[in-house]
């Protein structure tokens, strides 16, 4: 096997978050097309075709038994829970809240992470996240006026399932390839999501346009699948807190997207947010885990 190089998990998770940070635009785009029980049930039905596509071309056996409820969690968390919770927190929030609130998705799952594996990273390293943390709950507290709506609520149940996911996910995939994870999580779906579907697109309207086509694309593989993959392996390298820390900068990314291709107003207070979270970035990944 292959030595990968120092910097190649890195990368990996680099590479998930610029995948993440489309997903909030995306899913705004699909809302255009299609109901928000649509997209999810369709999303999840597509990406996990592809996954029984690859897994089929790979000859991959099937997990041991043992590993079957650590990707049960992964499936609820992060293929059914957090899309579909952040799919109807965007039917009242724009894509820049959502993305602010979701910040705080690093600092949930490194607390996951403690409590399930047990380490304990260091103070240097909390500090810093909970500094990550601070800005962006202060970020959004600030644009939203300091009121908590029906969607913040989605948002942050969205931001506990998927802690809860990626934690499992993050463990599984040091037992396995990160593909293997996700792709096995969503074969575990694919039987109710495609029901969902059936049912969803006979109740919910349907108006097809290239938004709503390439935003069900993309986060049907774009995010759920090749997002996750690369996610799961860069997290079983370096480590699920250090990894996960990666993602505060997803946030600023998301707003950048959100002015590009949805026309949102970006809001003043996101450069001198971006300037902190980066330089809590940089302190995380210097600290031991």
């Amino acid at each position: 096997m292959a030595v990968a190089s120092p910097r190649a998990p890195t990368s990996s998770s680099s590479a998930s978050v610029r995948a993440f940070s489309l997903t909030f635009p995306s899913t705004a785009w699909g809302l255009e097309s299609f109901g928000p029980w649509s997209l999810v049930a369709v999303r999840s039905t597509l990406a996990a075709l592809v996954a029984g596509g690859f897994l089929l071309a790979g000859r991959v056996p099937l997990p041991d038994r043992r590993h079957w409820a650590g990707l049960a969690v992964v499936a609820a968390g992060v293929v059914v829970g957090f899309p579909l919770l952040t799919t109807l927190a965007l039917q009242t929030s724009t894509t820049s809240h959502a993305a602010v609130v979701v910040g705080l998705l690093p600092l949930t799952t490194a607390a996951f992470a403690a409590l399930r594996t047990g380490r304990r990273p260091s103070r240097t390293f909390w500090g810093a996240a909970v500094a990550g943390a601070v800005v962006v709950l202060a970020f959004t507290v600030q644009q939203s006026g300091g009121a908590v709506s029906r969607g913040d609520l989605y948002l942050f149940g969205a931001l506990l399932v998927c802690a809860a996911g990626y934690t499992e996910g993050g463990r599984l995939a040091r037992l396995m390839p990160g593909w293997h994870v996700i792709g096995w999580a969503l074969i575990l779906c694919l039987p109710p999501m495609a029901a969902g579907s059936v049912v969803a697109l006979s109740l919910e309207p349907v108006h097809l346009n290239a938004h709503g086509v390439l935003g069900l694309a993309w986060v049907a593989i774009g995010s759920t699948f090749f997002g996750l993959y690369v996610w799961y392996r860069g997290m079983a390298s370096i480590g699920i807190p250090r990894a996960s820390q990666l993602q505060l900068a997803q946030p600023l990314l998301t707003l950048v997207w959100s002015v590009a291709l949805l026309g949102e107003t970006l809001p003043l207070a996101a450069p001198l947010a971006a300037v902190a979270v980066l330089v809590c970035i940089a302190v995380t990944q210097r600290s031991r885990s």
